[in-house]
């Protein structure tokens, strides 16, 4: 029987995205080459643990949770989060970002500057432009600005980003019009907080890192891997957490988050999928020129 690996999720380096599985090995992804993994029968999906601790106790967890954890490793990852907003300590410089992930959406956000682009590539951001730079609770003050003056969201819904990945405008341009024109509002505002630095818009494009031109339309997303599933197919685009796998039945998406806490298995299947897919709408594969 061939060896499983305990799957750690999708991460993004210098040179694109790869799988990663516990024990430290990575595997790389790169547009049209062959996905396939599968749960064995009897499989069960375990806690990943929090903060780079293990489950005490393994605990089993939903196949659709995107977080793999249980209760009390949540509460314990989320003690002490930047992006859970419950840490004001942190002495680190942070960036203020503006990211946009298709039309109408466009979002601000904080990541620690030395975390580079990173963020914006986990969030799976098509276009965006750093807005300023400072201490955390100064970039967290000009999140609430923005939200509160110009009304931008601090969040997009993962729904919301797939919807619209297989229609963006053609055109750099074009993508990056409503980030210079948010820039362009946010610095002009009045109450900008003093200790954060504004910095030039300057859109970056990650259609081509993320593999976006000409994707075709997704027919699906799945929803949970299950014992005995599989998933093969040739890799169409990667986006955030989300890989866009074009198998017999046209291209589905398949959130990685979905295959942490699972030990994955190779497959020699082509084109299968035998696990649960809620199907879009067809308003959802085709409308790309807003929400729902």
């Amino acid at each position: 029987m061939a060896q499983a690996w305990r799957c750690k999720g999708l991460r993004w380096s210098a040179d694109g995205p790869e799988l990663a599985w516990e024990g430290g090995r990575r595997s790389a992804l790169t547009w049209g080459k062959r996905v396939a993994f599968g749960v064995a029968e009897g499989g069960v999906r375990t806690c990943v643990g929090a903060r780079g601790h293990a489950c005490p106790v393994r605990a089993a967890v939903s196949g659709r949770s995107t977080g793999a954890r249980c209760e009390d490793c949540a509460r314990l990852d989320r003690a002490h989060s930047v992006a859970a907003d419950t840490i004001a300590d942190d002495p680190r410089p942070y960036h203020v970002y503006l990211a946009w992930f298709g039309p109408g959406m466009t979002k601000v956000g904080i990541t620690a500057l030395e975390r580079g682009s990173a963020r914006l590539l986990e969030q799976g951001a098509v276009c965006f432009s750093w807005l300023g730079a400072g201490p955390l609770m100064a970039a967290r003050r000009t999140e609430e600005l923005l939200r509160a003056a110009l009304r931008v969201p601090d969040r997009i819904p993962y729904a919301d980003k797939r919807a619209v990945r297989s229609g963006l405008p053609a055109s750099a341009a074009e993508r990056a019009a409503e980030v210079e024109d948010l820039h362009a509002r946010a610095v002009a505002l009045d109450a900008w907080p003093e200790s954060l630095v504004r910095e030039p818009c300057q859109p970056v494009d990650h259609t081509g890192v993320f593999g976006l031109a000409d994707l075709p339309g997704a027919v699906g997303e799945v929803t949970e891997l299950v014992a005995g599933g599989a998933v093969s197919g040739r890799l169409a685009a990667a986006a955030g957490p989300d890989l866009h796998v074009e198998t017999g039945g046209g291209v589905v998406v398949v959130d990685t988050r979905l295959m942490t806490g699972w030990e994955l298995l190779p497959t020699a299947g082509d084109g299968e999928l035998t696990v649960p897919v809620r199907e879009f709408r067809a308003r959802e594969a085709t409308m790309q020129d807003g929400l729902f």
